[in-house]
């Protein structure tokens, strides 16, 4: 399902232009919208149907990641997380309802401030009484960091609150609550919000620090299918990963925006490189493409964006649809955040800085993407802790996650070699997972494994799906830069046949460099003025110009000089 947002007006305003509110604003109008383009039914968001996935892969999503943020929470965890108990609470359904118009904003307030990603260890009480439960925050420490809490945007807000279940002085367990945050105008009683500063650099929202003192809930307030289930679950971690279980779903879900950004900073960078031009020794202007300092950005950012949207539908397709495992379900969704996060973290910055005084600017995209960036490296789960707890598990083979034939490439070759290795190191410290080797020598290859992994998988299909050979050897040559170490002890590359591998990979791409941005389908959600000389001089026209027709005394440049 393909829209075109990208037309409407709300997503033609110049946003570098607004106020932080008024952006903070436009992104809760824009999230509406994005609502009532998809129309989602509770089905579709509990079982992760197309139609979710398309909104969550609509490239428009990359052009305001406050509103993606405000959608990642209010349908992937909130609405997902209250739909698998509609059935047995048809009380929610209303509410359910409501939110899928957004005529009510749902936030999902798990961690804590002084937890962190340690959220198995939160403090929030939700305390049984004789009609429902008490709320509370006890300490500064165990208030809600950092969701949007505020009543500021005249909206409505309810939240699935992680609190622990005492009863009768006695802790059974974490579970969520359905809590009323705000009404238009503002907070309900005992509920309080902190609007936190803006972050730097990255497209403002309303995040705040959220406390509750002695809230009064009812008993439906218990996110479970039987509200009169207040048993001690024997497996208490278990049972908590069970209740936060749209979080695994959500760390597949939330590098989708990416992707997208990948290819439309390929596509500034490229479009500009072309017609930006230095005067050379002989007075002809040259395109700084021309030079391989500027092609290797380019090239790279666009390759890895046409293998990653190639690789990325596959891989949902293959945790959602035919993994039973939950835990596979989960590595392959880490591995796809990591693997794309990771790609967006070295490219963007690369493409930018490339772009000169240019590239700093919100107008021109980048800059901007940069840092809203950094926020989706925590959210739902941070990739390195991500990694680390998948990579434990896979060196104690607890699972296996479907890898390609090491035979296949010199990527999947690099993965297999690294796991390997580093199962082999885990038995020669006897196997102790807890041990301060352990700790020292095989943690800190976590990412770097993990993202081999999806170097060798995300390459594979895109061997399988016949991309362009060209596209294929520069991905392969980003994916050595990483580790070219590994490259010449093992894959028999030396360094120079590394550069000069890397050398005809760049030259088989560029004569058809034009036609390969035009592939990666961004253009129309690409709006930075440098893209044409045109586009900048009609966007400088619309600029505020400062004028006037004061004379500087003649003293005043007597002393200036």
């Amino acid at each position: 399902m393909a829209s075109q947002l990208y037309l409407h007006p709300l997503f033609r305003t110049k946003v570098e232009l607004l106020s932080a509110d008024e952006r903070v604003a436009l992104s809760y109008r824009r999230a509406r919208l994005l609502l009532q383009t998809y129309r989602l039914t509770s089905s579709d968001v509990q079982h992760c149907s197309s139609k979710f996935w398309s909104m969550m892969m609509d490239p428009i999503c990359s052009l305001d990641i406050a509103m993606f943020t405000i959608v990642a929470a209010h349908v992937g965890l909130t609405i997902g997380t209250l739909s698998r108990h509609l059935k047995t609470r048809p009380d929610f359904k209303s509410l359910v309802d409501r939110m899928l118009r957004f005529d009510t904003v749902g936030i999902y307030l798990l961690t804590e401030r002084g937890h962190g990603l340690d959220a198995f260890n939160i403090e929030t009480t939700a305390t049984k009484t004789a009609d429902g439960y008490i709320l509370h925050t006890p300490r500064e420490e165990a208030a809600k960091f950092m969701p949007a809490s505020t009543p500021s945007f005249g909206i409505p807000k309810i939240a699935l609150v992680m609190a622990r279940l005492m009863v009768n002085g006695k802790d059974h367990g974490s579970r969520f609550f359905a809590t009323p945050i705000c009404n238009e105008r503002e907070m309900y009683h005992g509920v309080r919000s902190i609007r936190l500063p803006p972050r730097s650099g990255a497209a403002p929202l309303d995040f705040s620090i959220t406390s509750f003192d002695h809230v009064h809930l009812p008993p439906t307030a218990l996110v479970a299918s039987d509200i009169l289930d207040y048993a001690t679950p024997q497996q208490s971690l278990e049972a908590w990963w069970d209740e936060i279980w749209r979080i695994q779903l959500g760390t597949m879900a939330v590098p989708a925006p990416w992707i997208s950004a990948i290819k439309a900073v390929a596509y500034i960078g490229g479009c500009y490189s072309m017609h930006r031009s230095v005067v050379g020794k002989r007075s002809t202007p040259i395109p700084i493409i021309s030079f391989r300092t500027q092609q290797w950005p380019i090239v790279h950012a666009t390759a890895v964006g046409m293998v990653m949207a190639n690789w990325f539908p596959i891989v949902v397709e293959q945790a959602m649809k035919k993994t039973t495992d939950y835990r596979v379900r989960h590595a392959l969704s880490v591995i796809a955040k990591t693997t794309i996060c990771r790609h967006f973290q070295r490219c963007i910055p690369e493409v930018a800085e490339r772009c000169g005084a240019q590239g700093t600017f919100e107008y021109n995209y980048m800059a901007r993407i940069e840092n809203d960036g950094k926020g989706v490296i925590i959210a739902e789960g941070d990739v390195l802790t991500l990694c680390i707890r998948l990579f434990s598990e896979l060196l104690q083979k607890r699972y296996e996650v479907p890898m390609p034939d090491p035979d296949e490439s010199l990527l999947a070759l690099h993965a297999s070699s690294l796991l390997e290795e580093n199962i082999a190191l885990l038995q020669s410290i006897d196997g102790d997972y807890r041990s301060d080797s352990f700790n020292a020598l095989i943690l800190p290859q976590s990412q770097v494994v993990v993202e081999a992994i999806g170097h060798a998988l995300a390459y594979s299909v895109a061997l399988r799906s016949n991309l362009p050979k060209p596209i294929l050897d520069v991905y392969e040559c980003a994916v050595i830069r990483q580790d070219p170490a590994w490259y010449s002890e093992q894959g028999g590359l030396s360094r120079i046949v590394q550069r000069r591998r890397e050398d005809a990979a760049v030259s088989a791409m560029l004569p058809d460099l034009s036609s390969y941005l035009e592939q990666l389908n961004i253009s129309s959600y690409v709006q930075a003025p440098i893209v044409t000389d045109v586009g900048w001089k009609d966007y400088l026209a619309s600029l505020p110009i400062h004028t006037g027709n004061a004379i500087p005394e003649a003293e005043y440049i007597q002393a200036m000089l």
